[in-house]
């Protein structure tokens, strides 16, 4: 009494997807809220048009995501409605960033734009400290002046 019948899988092609859904499946957003909120805010375009949540891209589609300053472009390859693991992304979509916008984030990531210390460097010495509040002291020494001290 062995059943011998296969389970059967039908394979579906999409010929669409919503576009908060894809940025959460494509790992551009971490959650699919965020994703909608940053088409209302108009941070995700197509062909120079702000995109709503509910819109829909198709393969072939090219858009571009702001984040911070940099405006990141990608082309649409595959459609998929699950959540990728982020070696797959590439199958699914190509990023054609320009090369200035890479630059840009390049530069952003070295810290010459945002001033930040990079990540592992350690505490400041006490040269850097010094440096430091120099730099601070000549910036702001028209509004330590006014500052009255209690001696």
């Amino acid at each position: 009494m062995s059943d011998d019948r296969q389970p059967t899988y039908t394979i579906t092609t999409m010929n669409e997807e919503r576009v908060d859904k894809y940025l959460f499946a494509m790992r551009i957003y971490k959650t699919r809220t965020i994703a909608a909120d940053a088409c209302k805010k108009g941070r995700v375009k197509m062909n120079g048009t702000d995109l709503k949540p509910a819109k829909t891209f198709h393969v072939g589609d090219i858009f571009s995501v702001r984040k911070g300053p940099i405006t990141y472009t990608y082309r649409i390859l595959q459609l998929s409605e699950n959540r990728l693991g982020a070696k797959l992304v590439p199958e699914y979509m190509e990023n054609i960033t320009s090369q200035d916008q890479l630059e840009l984030l390049e530069l952003a990531r070295l810290g010459a734009m945002s001033g930040i210390r990079d990540r592992g460097t350690g505490r400041p010495t006490k040269k850097d400290r010094r440096d430091i509040i120099s730099f601070i002291s000549d910036e702001y020494e028209d509004d330590l002046d006014d500052i009255e001290y209690d001696n």
